[in-house]
Parts: C-alpha cells; structure tokens; sequence
C-alpha cells in the first residue's frame, strides 16, 4: 500500500512538472548553448613558390660553346661569367668594322679638304657655285658612310661581347642543358639563373574568403602568413602579404594573392607547390560543437530546445569550420539552448529532459 501511495506520488510529480501532460517515454539529453568568443580562423591555400628573381640565360649569337665556367646548382655572383661562345669569327668582324670606319673617317678628311679648297676657288670666281655644292654634298655623303661605319663597328663589338655570357644577378645556376661543342643558334636556352634570398608565394582566394579577409585586416597593415611544406612540416619563417591582384579570375571566381618569404636557408626552391596558411580573427564568434549539427540536404541544423522543453529544428549558417566548432553567422541567440549529443536519437517535437552543460569543457575531455 505504501509503494502505490509512493507511486501515485510520483506519478503526480511528473505530471505537474509537464504542466499536466504526463509522458512516459520523456528522455534525458544534454543541452548546451553557444560560446560566445573572440578567436582565429586559419585557412589553408594551395600556393605556387617563385624565385624572387629567375630568368633564362640565353645565347645572344650563333656559335658554338667553348667553355663552361659554372656548374649546375653553384651559387655565382653578378657578373660573373658563365659561358663563352667561340668568337674568332666576331674578332675577324669586328677588325673588319674597324677597318671601314678608319677608311671612311679618312675619306671624310679628304672630302672636308676638297670643299675648303673649292671654297677658296669660289671666293676667286674660278669655278661656279654648282661645283662648290657638290664638293659640300660628296662632304655630307662621306660623314654618312663614316656614321654607318661606326654603327657596324658598334654591331661588330657587340656581337664580340656577346660571345661572353654573364650573369645578371647573383644567384643559383639550374639545369645546363647544352654541353662544351654544343653548337648553339642565337635565342637558345644555356640555363636558368634564380635569386631565392626571398621567395614570391602566390595563392588564390575566393571571394568570400576576400571579404572576410578584409573584414579583419585593417588596410596598409602588414599581413603574417605562414608556409606549410609537402611533407607537412611549418616553415620556420613567417611571410608578409605584399599585394592583391586588382581583379577576380572570371573562370574561377578567384583572386591572387603575393607573399614575401625570407630564405636564409634556401630551403625554398622555385616551382615548389606549397600550402600558406592565413590567419582571421573572428571578433565575438558564435561557436557551437559540430557534433551537435546534422546536415540535411547541404543545409546545417542544431536541435532547439524551447521554453516548454519541446526539441525544433533549427536552420544554422556556418561561416568558419574549426577542428571540433562551427562559428556561426546566423540562426542562434546566445542563451538558446539546443541537443549537445545524441542527434540521432531525438525527434523533431518531442519533449525531454534537458541537462545544461559547458560544451567546451565536453569536448576537452
């Protein structure tokens, strides 16, 4: 008799703790609510590594290769000589421009001593004006050739320095494709030459994260990135956002992005494909637990819980993934609550029994 009072006791509890609508089956289920936090969001970006310099080294003249002075990976200084082409053939031009410009200053002598000469013989009236002009033109025709002498003696001693490959800038020699007797035509390719002291690290964003990312950087401030390497190890050195592409790729709805990188080390090579990792800081983010969302249909929802313990679903916008959270934009107050575990089990509609608790500490442990 005791254990029916004790029952019915019971019974009349629950009825009035659910406002007099007693149900048998209410479950328990932890309920938590969102945090409310400034944190950092870090994206990962497929990035292209160039050179800060890197330029092709290429024959100027057509010859063969006489001799080469470096080896494939040597670091070389500006100047420094590389390759010589043979040049007796641009010895013998060169003597032969020479000689065209001494017989053409010397002619121009001549024709300077003819004009002053028919000058005089004008002044006396021994012969007529149209002599005098032609002396005066044979002079103008003779400092024409004298000119184009001296412009194919130039050519002559370009083309001799030409067989003198040096390079532009110090840096790293590559791939020496052609060997000594190789015979080479001018435009041919001896090597590249690359200046990896800094390195360009480009990489694309889409717009949303352009947005974003300007949203939380303050313009003509300095911008740190960091380089993860392909086999998963973080560069020790941190980059600096230089500058932005001034338009979108209409293909892919991305824009490009340069960063600087120092490379004391030269552990960064040009043509490497690497990730850069960019930081966002999220001013008083919204986070919640992924484990809390269900996906339906490519959309986010999270289990309400109201005022009268009922569950809804409720459509969430994620706007940053983190490892366990999702920072969301839209579709939470911070003091609602919502199912922090066992999605799978609750129904839209039905009635449980929440019990409050810090996600965070949750998902530490």
């Amino acid at each position: 008799m005791k254990n029916y009072a004790l029952w019915v006791a019971m019974l009349l509890f629950i009825y009035a703790c659910n406002d007099g609508t007693p149900e048998e089956s209410q479950k328990v289920y932890r309920v938590t609510s969102p945090l409310i936090k400034d944190t950092v969001y870090t994206s990962e970006y497929v990035a292209q590594i160039n050179a800060l310099q890197n330029v092709e080294i290429r024959t100027r003249v057509r010859g063969y290769v006489e001799s080469i002075l470096v080896d494939e990976g040597q670091a070389v200084k500006k100047d420094q000589t590389l390759f010589t082409i043979s040049s007796r053939d641009y010895q013998q031009q060169l003597l032969k421009a020479k000689a065209a410009a001494e017989s053409a200053a010397a002619e121009v002598v001549a024709m300077e001593i003819e004009l002053e000469t028919n000058q005089k013989l004008l002044d006396k009236n021994v012969i007529g004006k149209p002599q005098f002009e032609l002396a005066k033109a044979k002079l103008a025709a003779s400092k024409a050739r004298l000119s184009e002498a001296k412009a194919e003696e130039a050519q002559a001693a370009l083309n001799l320095s030409f067989t003198e490959i040096k390079a532009p800038f110090a840096g790293f020699i590559n791939r020496i494709p052609n060997k000594t007797g190789s015979l080479v035509d001018d435009g041919t390719l001896l090597t590249t030459i690359s200046n990896n002291e800094e390195m360009y690290v480009y990489f694309n964003m889409t717009e949303q994260d352009y947005l974003d990312y300007q949203d939380t950087h303050k313009e003509g401030a300095a911008s740190e990135v960091a380089l993860l390497l392909a086999n998963g190890r973080s560069y020790d050195k941190p980059g600096i956002i230089e500058t932005t592409e001034s338009e979108f790729n209409r293909a892919t709805g991305n824009i490009a992005f340069r960063a600087r990188f120092p490379n004391p080390g030269q552990l960064l090579k040009h043509g490497a494909s690497d990730k850069v990792q960019v930081k966002t800081k999220l001013k008083n983010a919204m986070l919640i637990p992924q484990k809390s969302t269900i996906d339906i249909q490519g959309n986010t929802y999270v289990f309400l819980v109201n005022k009268k313990n009922a569950v809804t679903l409720q459509k969430v916008s994620p706007s940053f993934r983190f490892p366990l959270l999702f920072a969301i934009s839209s579709g939470l107050n911070k003091n609602d609550q919502f199912v922090f575990e066992g999605i799978q089990r609750v129904k839209e509609g039905e009635s449980i029994i929440p019990v409050p608790v810090v996600f965070i500490k949750e998902l530490v442990h």
